[in-house]
This record gives C-alpha cells, sequence and structure tokens, in this order.
C-alpha cells in the first residue's frame, strides 16, 4: 500500500506525538518543589513546583515529589502512594513544613475517637516519606477550650502502611505553651480502624518538643517498626498532660529497638510519663522491646492492660534503663520476657510483676512471667518485686546480678509493702497508672 505525502506526514505526526507523551508521562512522575522566589535544585524533572500539596496534586501513584531545601508554610495531604523525598542541594539539606500564617487547621478526624485533628503532614495512603522536617511552631492553636479540641499533629498516618525515614518532627506544642491543652500536641500519630494490616516504619527519626505522645501506634492491625529515633520529652511538665515516648496501644503490634528515649516525667506522682508504654497491645502479640536506651523517664518501660489477656507475651531484652523516678520495669500483664537488661537506679523496683492491673476487669495479672539474666544496680527497694508473693507462677532463675539493692527478690506484702500515693499505681492508690494517648 502507498501513503500520500500528507498521510506520511500524518504518520509521522502521530508518531512524534506518542513518543512525547509517553516521554512527559514518564518525566511527570519526578517533580521538583522550591519556595517561591528560588531556584529548583532539580531541574531534570518535566515540572517544579512551589508548594508541596501542588506536587503531590500532579504525580501519579508512585511518583516521587522531591523537596529542596527551604520552607513551606503548609499543610500536606496525601491520599496516593507517592514517595516524598527531602534533597541535598550544596550545602543545605534541610525540607521544612511549618504552620501557615493563618495557622494549622482541622483536615480530619481521629478514626477511634472521632475527635478533630489538625495534622501538618495526613496520610491516608501507601507512601514512604525521607529527609522532611515538620515544624509546629506558629500553630496557632490556644488555650481556650473551644480550640483545644483540636489535636494537633506533626505527621499522622490513618489507614495506610507507611514508611518515615529520617524525619524531624518537632515544637507540636498548642500556641507554643507546655501543658496548656491536655489532649493535644503529638509528633507522630499512625492509626487503624479497618482491621486490615498495615506494616509501619519510623527509623532513624527525631522527635522532640511536643505535647503528650512522641510516636503513638494505635489500633488492631497495626504493626509498627521503630529503629534508631531519637524520643526526647520535655522534663518535668506540671499541671498538663503527661508525655509519654512511644506507644503502642489498643490492639497495635510491633518491635520496638534501638531507640534512645528520655527525659519524661509529668511532674507529679500520677499518672506516670513512660518511655515506652504499651497499653492494650494485641492479645499475645508478641511485641518486642529490644536494646532501647531509656532514661530520665517516671517509667521507663510499662506493659499496661485494663482487659484479660490483653498485652501478654512481651520481650523486654537487652535494654540499658537508668533513673526511674517508680519502677523501672512495670510487667502488669501476663506471660512475658524480661532478661537481659541492664537497670541502673530504680527509685522503687528495677523489675516489678505487677497485679494492680487486674483489678480493673477483675483478673490477674503480674503472673506466669520471667525475669532472668539482668543486671540491676542501686535499686531503692526490690531487684524484683513479686506481687503474687511467689504464687503467680514467675520465674527468676537463670539468676540475675543484683548490685546495692536492699532486696534482691521481694513480695510486696514483706520487703517492698505497698505505700499509699507511691509512684507505682499498686492497690493502695486509686485512679489510673499511665496515661495512653488513645
Amino acid at each position: 500500500m502507498r501513503y500520500s505525502g500528507r498521510e506520511k506526514l500524518a504518520f509521522l505526526a502521530t508518531l512524534l506525538f506518542i513518543a512525547c507523551s509517553s516521554q512527559a508521562f514518564a518525566d511527570y512522575a519526578k517533580v521538583a518543589v522550591t519556595p517561591p522566589g528560588t531556584a529548583s535544585c532539580e531541574s531534570t524533572y518535566y515540572a517544579v513546583f512551589n508548594t508541596i500539596q501542588s506536587a503531590v496534586n500532579s504525580v501519579p501513584s508512585g511518583g516521587t515529589v522531591f523537596v529542596c531545601p527551604g520552607t513551606y508554610a503548609e499543610q500536606v495531604t496525601v491520599t496516593k502512594k507517592i514517595i516524598i523525598q527531602g534533597v541535598v542541594s550544596s550545602t543545605e539539606a534541610a525540607a521544612i513544613i511549618v504552620a501557615p500564617a493563618a495557622g494549622v487547621q482541622q483536615n480530619g478526624t481521629d478514626l477511634l475517637t472521632g475527635n478533630p485533628i489538625a495534622a501538618q503532614l495526613l496520610v491516608t495512603a501507601a507512601a514512604t516519606i525521607n529527609d522532611i522536617t515538620v515544624d509546629g511552631t506558629g500553630n496557632g492553636i490556644t488555650s481556650s477550650s473551644s480550640i483545644c479540641a483540636l489535636d494537633l499533629q506533626g505527621i499522622t498516618v490513618q489507614n495506610a502502611a507507611v514508611t518515615l525515614d529520617h524525619v524531624g518532627v518537632r515544637n507540636q506544642i498548642p500556641g507554643g505553651i507546655l501543658g496548656s491543652c491536655t489532649n493535644s500536641g503529638e509528633g507522630i500519630v499512625i492509626e487503624a480502624s479497618t482491621g486490615s494490616s498495615y506494616a509501619e516504619t519510623v527509623e532513624t527519626s527525631s522527635v522532640h518538643t511536643y505535647n503528650t505522645n512522641g510516636i503513638t501506634a494505635n489500633g488492631a492491625g497495626i504493626s509498627l517498626t521503630a529503629t534508631g529515633n531519637f524520643v526526647t520529652g520535655n522534663g518535668v511538665v506540671s499541671g498538663g498532660p503527661v508525655q509519654n515516648g512511644i506507644q503502642l496501644g489498643y490492639g497495635a503490634t510491633g518491635k520496638i529497638t534501638l531507640n534512645t528515649i528520655g527525659n519524661l516525667s509529668s511532674g507529679s506522682p500520677t499518672p506516670l510519663a513512660a518511655g515506652i508504654l504499651l497499653y492494650q497491645t494485641a492479645e499475645n502479640s508478641g511485641v518486642q522491646i529490644t536494646s532501647n536506651t531509656v532514661s530520665g523517664s517516671q517509667l521507663p518501660i510499662g506493659l499496661e492492660t485494663g482487659e484479660a489477656s490483653i498485652g501478654d507475651g512481651v520481650t523486654v531484652a537487652k535494654n540499658q534503663i537508668s533513673g526511674a523516678a517508680g519502677d523501672s520495669i512495670d510487667v502488669c500483664t501476663n506471660g512475658n520476657n524480661v532478661n537481659h537488661n541492664t537497670i541502673y537506679g530504680s527509685a522503687q523496683s528495677a523489675v516489678h510483676f505487677d497485679s494492680s492491673c487486674g483489678q480493673s476487669f477483675g483478673g490477674t495479672t503480674g503472673t506466669n512471667n520471667s525475669a532472668t539474666q539482668n543486671t540491676i544496680v542501686e535499686s531503692s527497694c526490690a531487684g524484683v518485686l513479686d506481687d503474687t508473693a511467689g504464687t503467680g507462677g514467675n520465674v527468676t532463675t537463670p539468676v540475675n546480678s543484683f548490685f546495692v539493692v536492699p532486696f534482691p527478690i521481694a513480695y510486696s506484702t514483706s520487703s517492698c509493702p505497698y505505700v499509699p500515693g507511691d509512684l507505682l499505681g499498686r492497690q493502695t492508690r486509686s485512679g489510673i497508672k499511665v496515661s495512653p494517648i488513645r
């Protein structure tokens, strides 16, 4: 078949259009963001935007948004599978999301409570976020009762599997006044409500200067791997919310390893500020808390529950713990293994097999646990305190190593009696022992 010259030109034009369109689409999967008035640090990509949100909206699922160093005053919502990657350019390497001039506004609701949230970065689809800082300075949330109902959150993940790597999350303090709102101001919040499985990763990141929790993972189906992070509280905070470092709660499971956590105190005897708090994690979940360094916290590691069999079966191993204002490891569930930890300077007991949680549901806690081969130095009371007086099936052999400990193994009815108003949340004290974020 012969083609006329006009037909050949039309055919070639069609091929050129298809080629250009394919190339444009391929390039458009990689876009760059640069602050207004500055040159892009990524000139090889198809499009350059001045806001992260506009760049996120532009890329197809599977695309990448490269964020140049600079400050971006916006709230960002991610609803598709993408990568957001901070870029090193010349001598600069800080891509920072800050509050808009009008303050941080409500952009979602909490999946478990239905309360309104104001997330600086809200993610509702599988995504990877690397080398980005989220800063809540200038959030505009005040301490009035109506505005404090709005929960300020740095990075919020809902019903999605997300990886956060080398992120910085800071200054999630409503109105910039620490303690002004009792239920607002979290660093990273990960939650699920569907019952589906979501594998979450938070690694090599920094979370500090927050109002309530540093890293929170709540909900059945969530499995959080938190590794190599630095989570730092604000020291003694009187009259405001209780700060926790890393929390797994309400059906979540996971691994918490190689994190450095500290400087957490509520400024009052109860509730206790926890470095690592497990509260009603998945039934026999097999959570692992290993090789962390926890210092300067009222309760460095707490395994807590209000329901039978919820939160059992945890391994707490090879952690370095110091400076607890009460017990260093409070074991208020059953069937847990506490081994090879090094524990210094507990104001009460290094390891406490705690029966008090069982009272809330008419059952038992602090039973069938083991505390073995730990090194315990200078506890004010007991090395291992067993509320069951030796009848709860708890094991303390192979032996632990005790140094400068008045009572290596003790029972609450003898060597370490309950003290009204003490820091341990035992039977003589009414009220809640810890303060998990729902």
